[in-house]
């Protein structure tokens, strides 16, 4: 009896030997190769789950004499004649007469003399495709035809709702057609994955039914409510794997419980030189209440651009300080590192915090450095330090030793934190920003300097509801979703005609003129941004030379040295350039409040996280900022103008998001296959936000109610199943 989990192979044995002729039957047919090489399909039940990409409506079955010239239609009728011939250019051409008592059809072949042989007079078929005229007669063009076994005999490919299943060389839809209903034919009743009660409560269909007729409906009611229950299927499972590692790593994992109340948090907070607003007042309350608990913390922040992130995590920071522990900020770029440690340093003056490396040395008159005539200066509310790839020599053997025997409290840094010889006394805090640009291995190898520290996921590409919900469910998701007082509105303005680009210019000089600064940004163009460097160089130069030659203009891309970047960027943050030429190295963690404008060129090619990351480097500051977006596509780009508009509509990140997943799809927003959890098939997360949500209550109540599921059986078996390839996600934190 065919099962599930049987091979393809076994659907029809006769197949696996035709070629040989009964003879060496271990070799199996090209289809079957073609299956498991191009769409990984070895076993039934992954040929059940390759679902139709679309279907084609032959249900309805038409009289010959009411057929009308360009019309879709399904006749059934009779062989009346086989006539084969040659053409003039000698190549064969079968035609092949029906008649089914109200008139005649012709079929014909072009070049399959076989057909001559497969057709026989007094068959009945059931043919599908587009009728036209030749020479008075009616024929068919791109014909389905089916050699029906005699009256009431089942149709495969023609006299319904037709499924048009994915296909891939050596192995057309029709033959995945066939193999599906013949598999559907031998198998029995599919046992049901999903609780009895889950089934009745979500007034879903069978799995059995829903299987079937996901595949061959007979009405599109049918599959419509087969889609539905198919598309619960996926997103539950995917949220019962969520709910699954999230309750393992909670129990098999024991965190630092962090003192709740400490005098140097209350301190933090009271000294901060601006005014909190009730969003990170509901942050910081949520993320003490998790560091107080003594299992490890692992929370998302996500806020939009400019929604105060940096203080939260450096109030988590403090409070892991205070409790004698120490704390690790890793950022993707060093220009990002430095902004954090800027906001670190101006953040911690009111409470007497010091930085490692400004205050422990000075140099001599020598040039040699030594330590300060004070040999033991009053001791630090909190020491802090950078440690990045530029910093070298001594003082990166003086971080390393105030990280090892506990000195610092507090480190910013990039992935240099998680290379060889960074060693931690106490870490109980890892504080993750933008967290999409780091790989796994990076993320895992920083919380591994600790014994299941606290893990703190900060990005401001806002995500997605759907995607906090499924990619991001085992973590617990904090918001920041309102801004600082005092920020100015954004007008975004999409530059198309070359009258457009000269009041780009116009604007950027009015501004500079009352003393605002701009930035221009051009966009990657290669992977090895070889090209986008050369461009960036060649606009610094154009703008320089022929339209700002009054300005001072400068140039920031990734392959500069460090201290070039730093000092390009100081130059621009006090206000010595005017303009600054970048490529997207600016795009995360430069704080300019006097920049108010923002030209992008060749803003087509981005996506709109990127777009609003960018745009989100102005207006930060008192004055009315503009970002313009230069289009360079045409219109004839619809998803670029469509993600482009969005900006215009909008400044909100969240909105921006969903527009984001709506246009691109989850898949190609986050690396599905690196967040260790399986793809969808059906389901699609910008248009089905409300069975995420239910799936996503029954998945977690169900683990609730039996954690290591040893009364589902049969779902541990699917969830493993779901997941095959990812059970060290599954099973491990």
């Amino acid at each position: 009896m065919l099962s599930p989990s049987s091979p393809i192979v076994e659907i029809d044995a006769k197949i696996a030997s035709r070629r040989m002729g009964g003879r060496n039957k271990g070799v199996r047919p090209p289809a079957y190769e073609a299956l498991e090489d191009g769409l990984q399909i070895s076993q039934v039940r992954q040929l059940l789950h390759h679902y139709p990409r679309r279907y084609i409506d032959r249900s309805a079955v038409a009289t010959i004499g009411d057929l009308k010239v360009g019309q879709q239609a399904t006749v059934i009728a009779t062989v009346k004649k086989v006539l084969s011939r040659q053409t003039r250019q000698r190549k064969a051409m079968v035609t092949v007469t029906l008649y089914d008592g109200t008139g005649y059809l012709d079929l014909t072949f072009f070049n399959q003399p076989w057909t001559a042989n497969t057709y026989k007079e007094g068959q009945e078929l059931a043919v599908s495709g587009v009728i036209n005229m030749y020479r008075g007669r009616l024929q068919v063009q791109n014909q389905e035809v089916e050699v029906l076994g005699g009256v009431g005999a089942e149709t495969v490919h023609t006299g319904r709702i037709t499924p048009v299943h994915p296909a891939t060389d050596g192995v057309s839809t029709r033959t995945i057609r066939d193999l599906v209903w013949r598999a559907l034919e031998q198998l029995p009743e599919l046992d049901d994955p999903l609780p009895d009660e889950v089934v009745r409560d979500e007034k879903l269909s069978s799995f059995d039914a829903a299987i079937r007729a996901i595949h061959f409906p007979d009405t599109d009611a049918e599959r419509a409510g087969a889609e539905e229950r198919l598309k619960f299927d996926e997103l539950f499972m995917l949220e019962l794997g969520v709910a699954f590692r999230k309750r393992r790593v909670e129990v098999a994992t024991l965190g630092v419980a962090h003192e709740s109340g400490a005098e140097l948090v209350g301190n933090f907070m009271f000294a901060l030189p601006f005014e909190a607003t009730g969003a990170q007042l509901r942050a910081v309350h949520e993320i003490s209440a998790a560091m107080t608990r003594p299992r490890p913390m692992n929370v998302l922040l996500q806020g939009d651009v400019g929604s105060g992130k940096t203080m939260v995590a450096l109030y988590a920071a403090v409070t892991a300080a205070a409790s004698g522990h120490q704390a690790a900020i890793m950022a993707p770029t060093e220009v990002l590192a430095g902004q954090h440690g800027r906001s670190v340093a101006a953040l911690l003056e009111g409470i007497g915090g010091r930085n490692l490396l400004d205050t422990a040395l000075s140099k001599r008159d020598d040039g040699q450095v030594s330590l300060l005539d004070d040999p033991a200066p009053a001791p630090a509310a909190l020491t802090y330090t950078v440690l990045t790839a530029s910093v070298t020599g001594k003082d990166r053997e003086r971080v390393l030793s105030g990280l090892a025997d506990g000195t610092v409290d507090l480190v910013v840094g990039t992935h240099a934190l998680v290379q060889e010889g960074v060693a931690f006394d106490d870490l109980s805090l890892v504080v993750i920003d933008e967290q999409h640009r780091f790989g796994v291995h990076q993320r895992m190898a920083l919380k591994g300097k600790g014994a299941d520290p606290d893990v703190l996921i900060m990005t401001a590409t806002p995500i997605p509801r759907t995607l906090a919900l499924t990619y991001y469910g085992d973590l617990d998701v904090v918001v920041l979703d309102e801004m600082p007082k005092g920020r100015q509105p954004i007008e975004t303005r999409v530059l198309r005609s070359a009258a457009d680009r000269r009041d780009a210019y116009d604007l950027i000089r009015n501004e500079v003129a009352v003393g605002r600064q701009a930035f221009v940004v051009c966009a990657a163009i290669d992977e090895g941004n070889k090209a986008e460097v050369k461009a960036a160089e060649k606009e610094a130069e154009h703008l320089a030379v022929e339209i700002f030659p009054d300005l001072r203009v400068d140039l920031l891309h990734g392959r500069m040295k460090s201290a070039d970047k730093d000092r390009v960027m100081e130059e621009f943050r006090t206000g010595a350039c005017d303009v600054l030429i970048a490529t997207t190295v600016v795009e995360v963690g430069v704080d300019v409040p006097n920049a108010t404008v923002m030209l992008v060129e060749n803003a087509e090619r981005f996506g709109l996280a990127q777009l609003h990351q960018l745009r989100g480097r102005i207006g930060r500051g008192a004055h009315v900022s503009f970002c313009l977006l230069s289009d360079h596509g045409g219109p004839e780009n619809e998803v670029a103008a469509a993600r482009l508009a969005a900006m215009v509509r909008t400044t909100d990140g969240f909105e921006l998001a969903d527009e984001d997943l709506r246009l691109r799809g989850e898949g190609t927003l986050f690396d599905v296959r690196q967040s260790g959890l399986p793809d969808l098939k059906l389901a699609r997360l910008a248009e089905d936000m409300d069975l995420v949500k239910r799936a996503r209550v029954r998945a977690f109540d169900a683990i609730e109610q039996d954690p290591e599921l040893t009364e589902h059986p049969d779902l541990l078996t699917e969830l493993q199943a779901r997941f095959e390839g990812s059970i060290d996600w599954l099973f491990h934190s």
